[in-house]
């Protein structure tokens, strides 16, 4: 199968790398690599891949959703901006009932979606030039279809700390928030990688899927009605003015009202 913003690759041992491969926009979340996600989860969740290795190409392993993508939402009607809402839910929701371990590898920076994706994941490993953020209350957004997988991993203490004020941190604090599990110098991420990876191929793979799915049954409940009410959440934002404000900001070169 041929992708337009993926690479993937497959070695000997079924191991899966996926790379996001947008560099130009900062391997930003458009419609269709959230679409080739979801669809591609579906893929290796049925064959027999044994660990998937997500990483991004660039500067950046994912800048978040795609402001072109978010810009757009601002003329559509609210079924429109609702099925753009459950796309991206969709790919999240995705990724993290794989049933197969899913492994960041954080060679850059991880805004908004990007948090969210190492939130998916079983484990992230980044780089330590790395820099995180939820930025997007800068926006006038929320992060809201990503926020029931950052609280599930982060625990709703510290990721208050984090969650609305849209400040940038560095690999560091990923690690002490626990978006990260280990912070590494970028010559060393792939061997991190590979010591993530190493256990699993030696562990019965319908085993490691029942329990992978063991765990999600014991943590935080993300059910549809969680996913749906962050939809809704997200829609609501996109009709506000404040969304088009910050958009607007962005895409025009200069401060929103709002900021200093």
């Amino acid at each position: 199968m041929t992708h337009e913003t993926l690479e993937v690759a497959r070695d000997a041992r079924g191991v899966v790398t996926v790379t996001l491969d947008l560099p130009e926009t900062h391997n930003a979340l458009s419609a269709a690599m959230m679409d080739e996600l979801t669809g591609l989860a579906g893929t290796l969740g049925a064959d027999d891949s044994r660990v998937v290795v997500l990483t991004g190409r660039g500067a950046s392993f994912c800048a978040g959703g795609d402001l072109r993508w978010m810009r757009a939402q601002f003329d559509a009607d609210a079924a429109a901006r609702a099925v753009e809402g459950r796309r991206l839910a969709g790919m999240l929701q995705a990724l993290n009932t794989l049933p197969k371990p899913l492994i960041a590898r954080v060679q850059g920076n991880a805004f908004g979606g990007g948090v969210g994706l190492c939130c998916v994941a079983d484990v992230a490993v980044a780089a330590d030039s790395a820099l995180f953020g939820l930025t997007e209350t800068r926006l006038g957004l929320i992060p809201a279809t990503i926020g029931p997988y950052v609280i599930a991993r982060l625990g709703e203490g510290p990721a208050r700390r984090v969650f609305m004020n849209g400040r940038r941190f560095g690999a560091a604090e990923a690690r002490d928030l626990g978006v990260v599990a280990r912070v590494v110098a970028p010559d060393d991420l792939d061997a991190a990688v590979e010591a993530e990876v190493a256990p699993y191929l030696s562990c019965a793979p319908g085993a490691v899927a029942d329990a992978k799915r063991l765990a999600r049954s014991l943590g935080p409940v993300i059910d549809e009605d969680t996913i749906a009410a962050t939809i809704d959440a997200l829609a609501a934002r996109w009709e506000g003015e404040e969304a088009a404000e910050g958009v607007g900001a962005f895409f025009d070169r200069r401060k929103p009202r709002w900021a200093d």
